[in-house]
């Protein structure tokens, strides 16, 4: 009995360190968010504008308060401030609306749209002080431009080969739809559009832009230093495949790989796990932003995460200190669980390695990890969706080579499916 009330005390403890790092900020506990937005509002910070399907949600410190500024009956997929000019702010859903008082009120401004499919993304390109054009993406009915601030749209999907827009971002003169046929480029406004899609990129996912260099997710990371026209992988160490947000600064772009938030410090040249959200919070992250020193997560159901831009990376820094001295198979977690769990494993070396799992029987049922991998700390996620409920045992195998001699290591553990 005395062991079980360590266990659970040692256990709450763990938990209470694991959600330090992250804090939910008051008020919007199980909000599905769509979108990040960030707009100046003078000498006094910034403005942080969050879409959600209940319509948008302000903040003017960081997220302490939140204010719901659009209450429009549409979901809020999509905000962004039109141009450097916040004067006017534009929201997407089921329609476009538009502020003109830093979202106090808001008023609908979509003639010309074909509203049989919701708004999926916004994108401002600046021409001067007073002329911008404002491009809207649809789910498939490809994008629309308007050259008056929302008061007419026009259809401009000559050569667009995927009309269910993603994303889309503005580079310089340039415009660049991530579709489901992967990234098309225009520099005419959208009147042509050319397939840049790179091989390997897969569905166009979102856009982050940092200085000159434009990330797009998809398959992985992918950069390009141009203006859109031509893209290259730049996810060494996420050893996830999809990538499902990005968010950039001047120094930090993070990516969430849908198992873990990764930070890289040198525009993706490398990139190192955060180990810092899903450890403590089973739900999905919709969308990323980095807001004065805060990173923000906006998850699928479970509100508006807030983290320091520092404690990020220190911990990083933290992580390198503590590179692995020996071979060890994790535990797995949540344990019991229902019906995805993760296991931590760490390598000391270079090695070539296999994860399976295994039946009461000894009857392999799935093979996580089957390759080589660099010394470091690793997670592997099994779903076990299409199983009973039951005992079942997990095994790690490694031949590592240091110094000319091959090193072998081995370990089981069992976990439990409880549905």
């Amino acid at each position: 009995m005395k062991r079980v009330f360590l266990f659970i005390c040692v256990f709450l403890l763990n938990v209470n360190f694991l959600t330090a790092q992250w804090v939910l900020t008051s008020g919007s506990r199980n909000t599905r968010v769509r979108a990040f937005a960030v707009t100046s509002n003078g000498t006094s910070g910034t403005n942080l504008f969050v879409g959600t399907d209940g319509g948008i949600l302000l903040s003017t410190n960081n997220g302490t308060i939140w204010n719901n500024v659009l209450m429009s009956g549409t979901n809020a997929l999509a905000v962004t401030s039109n141009g450097t000019d916040s004067t006017n702010l534009f929201a997407g859903g089921g329609g476009v609306f538009r502020s003109t008082n830093n979202g106090i009120s808001w008023t609908a401004v979509d003639s010309g749209l074909a509203m049989n499919q919701p708004v999926s993304s916004l994108a401002a390109s600046s021409k001067g002080t007073s002329n911008t054009d404002l491009f809207v993406g649809t789910y498939g009915n490809g994008v629309f431009l308007s050259t008056n601030n929302g008061t007419s749209w026009t259809a401009v999907n000559y050569g667009l080969q995927n009309t269910v827009i993603n994303s889309l971002a503005v580079s310089d003169t340039n415009l660049i739809a991530a579709t489901n046929g992967g990234i098309f480029l225009s520099t005419n406004n959208g009147t042509s559009w050319t397939n840049v899609n790179t091989t390997g990129l897969g569905i166009g996912g979102p856009f982050a832009i940092s200085g000159t260099n434009i990330f797009a997710a998809g398959l992985g990371v992918f950069l390009s230093t141009n203006n859109g026209l031509n893209w290259t992988a730049a996810d060494s160490g996420i050893p996830y495949g999809a990538i499902y947000s990005l968010a950039a600064s001047d120094k930090y772009l993070f990516a969430d790989a849908g198992d873990d938030i990764f930070l890289s410090t040198n525009n993706g040249t490398s990139w190192n796990s955060t180990n810092s959200f899903y450890s403590s919070n089973p739900t999905g992250v919709n969308t990323l932003v980095v807001s004065d020193s805060n990173l923000f997560a906006g998850t699928v159901d479970g509100g508006i995460w807030r983290r320091p831009l520092s404690d990020i990376v220190t911990g990083i820094k933290d992580i390198k200190k503590l590179a692995p001295t020996h071979y060890s198979l994790e535990q797995n977690y949540p344990n019991p669980f229902n019906p995805s769990t993760s296991i931590g494993y760490q390598l000391a070396g270079k090695s070539h390695v296999t994860l399976k799992v295994y039946d009461l029987l000894g009857r392999e049922l799935a093979t996580l990890v089957d390759e080589v991998k660099s010394s470091g700390s690793y997670t592997a996620t099994f779903n076990a969706s299409s199983l009973p409920s039951g005992v079942f045992f997990y095994r790690l195998t490694t031949n590592a080579i240091s110094s000319g001699q091959t090193q072998s290591f081995s370990s089981v553990k069992k976990m439990l499916l409880l549905k």
